[in-house]
């Protein structure tokens, strides 16, 4: 562990508060311990923001942008180019840290540390993509066109569960649109915070740049400062629903902006028409893999009256066969949960389950013999969709239900809160279409044979009702971080008014 927190320049204690290179800025704050959820012992400590230390690094954020928002954006570009260099250099030991310090396993913490590569490759394009419209204009001699331009500082406060790529989703996008920002890890997983400042104060370096990427650590209060802060023209918060929903009544207080990725509940219809190969391997990975907590992790399963059983049966197959255990061990398929509280949720969730009259068929157990903070994974056959199915448990906890037409299996999929992830199996075009119709999945992510969670930083990725609304990543995401401006250009001598208004002689 030593070696790992070295190569990514980190100490037994280390400063929270950065605006660039030479920016750690001191606080007086008391540490926060990052603890290994693997073992329950602690990693390192990290000094978060005090409300001086936060002012300074917005304030410093808001300077860079003075200067910033005016560089061309493909020139913005190249020092995202560069981000995305230095963290393929670091994506294993970074990788690993993010396997250490949240317990996710180190396939999936590389994976994670790759889509931030990814996602930088797509801001180096998208800088010369920044396009707006032109439009013919109903008075002669005038051009209409809209353009777009950056939007100011932005607050980045991102979830535990992907330490870094969610940070990289904004702020690579974000870079290049010409904001600066300032970013607030969960405090659960600091040091992932720490390592990634690390290595934009490098690339900032190389540029002769400071206060682009610009990092406070903290816990709710740093949270709230941010929501309420007018030089924060646009909140991206990623969390649970209750907590965005004060992120956002916040801030809509303000008037200001907020971009939002809160709750998953997201089920899976297969078909009698489905091949059951394919579903269960996408079933397995979508509802185990980061121990069932991706906001995009498979929870609930609507199997058709045909085949529940089999699939059911050959799930729990598989089931006991995940091997359990250090996330850094090759071989291991699923870690622990992030914190013990996660573990008595998900003990409650099943005991409710069970009331509603629900059979326990995989799982269902804490394993404290592994460590503190693992599981089973669980698999559940529900009579109906019951309240607790309806919540969202961050854990592994797998709910099989059945059904019989497909518009059954529909009005279950769409009968929660949350609107995030969706998928359905089946070799029927007319069942895929449907379930893609406006009649079908009410998500933001709809998929045809392949499971809910794994989305390509390609599309948009965001969902929809409890889920906030908002996109992030690919496609027009980068919108979210500008403000948009009409303009019409009078290259005419006359000065005719819009719907033909004479006013005056």
């Amino acid at each position: 562990m030593k070696a790992l927190l070295e190569k990514l320049h980190l100490q037994p204690t280390n400063a929270g508060v950065c605006t660039g290179p030479d920016g750690w800025i001191e606080s007086s704050a008391p540490p926060i311990t990052s603890y290994n959820p693997t073992t329950g012992e602690p990693i390192a400590a990290v000094i978060p923001a005090d409300a001086a230390a936060y002012d300074a690094a917005v304030s410093a954020a808001r300077e860079a942008f003075a200067a910033w928002r005016s560089v061309p954006a493909p020139k913005r570009g190249e020092v995202v180019r560069d981000i995305g260099a230095i963290l393929r250099d670091y994506r294993e030991p970074l990788g690993e840290l993010v396997a250490l310090e949240m317990g996710k396993i180190r396939v999936e913490g590389i994976g994670e540390v790759q889509e931030m590569i990814d996602i930088c490759d797509f801001a180096v394009g998208l800088s010369r993509q920044l396009y707006g419209l032109t439009m013919h204009s109903e008075r002669p001699g005038h051009r209409m066109y809209e353009q777009w331009h950056p939007l100011g500082p932005i607050g980045i406060i991102t979830a535990f569960n992907f330490p870094v790529a969610v940070w990289s989703w904004n702020a690579a996008i974000a870079a290049v649109c010409g904001d600066t920002m300032i970013w607030k890890p969960s405090e659960l997983v600091p040091l992932c915070g720490v390592a990634v400042q690390h290595l934009a104060n490098r690339v900032m370096a190389d540029h002769g740049l400071t206060g682009i990427f610009t990092l406070a650590v903290g816990a709710g209060d740093i949270g709230q400062l941010m929501a309420e802060d007018q030089r924060l023209p646009l909140i991206s918060f990623t969390g649970s629903i209750p907590t965005g929903r004060r992120v956002a009544q916040t801030v809509a207080a303000r008037l200001g902006r907020s971009l939002l990725e809160l709750g998953g509940n997201n089920a899976i219809v297969v078909s009698d028409k489905a091949d059951l190969d394919l579903a269960v391997r996408a079933i397995v990975f979508g509802a185990v893999g980061t121990a069932g907590q991706r906001c995009t992790s498979t929870r609930r399963i609507i199997a058709h009256e045909a085949i529940v059983d089999t699939l059911t049966d050959r799930l729990v197959n598989a089931y006991r066969q995940v091997p359990i255990g250090d996330p850094l061990q090759p071989g291991t398929l699923m870690g622990p949960l992030a914190t013990s509280r996660a573990v008595a949720a998900m003990q409650r969730a099943i005991e409710r389950a069970v009331a509603d009259g629900g059979t326990v068929l995989a799982g269902g157990a804490a394993r404290p013999d592994i460590g503190p903070q693992f599981v089973e994974p669980t698999i559940i056959r529900m009579p109906r969709q019951t309240a607790i199915v309806e919540e969202e448990t961050f854990a592994p906890i797998l709910y099989v239900m059945s059904y019989a037409q497909l518009e059954e299996a529909v009005a279950l999929h769409n009968g929660v809160t949350q609107g995030l992830s969706s998928a359905i199996f089946t070799d029927s075009v007319r069942e895929s279409e449907t379930f893609l119709a406006a009649v079908g999945s009410d998500c933001g992510i709809a998929n045809v044979n392949i499971g809910t969670s794994g989305a390509e930083i390609g599309g948009a990725f965001g969902g929809e009702k409890d889920t906030g609304g908002g996109r992030e990543s690919g496609s027009d995401a980068w919108k979210a971080y500008m403000r948009r401006q009409t303009n019409t250009i009078n290259w005419s001598n006359q000065l005719p008014l819009a719907q033909g208004i004479e006013f005056g002689g």
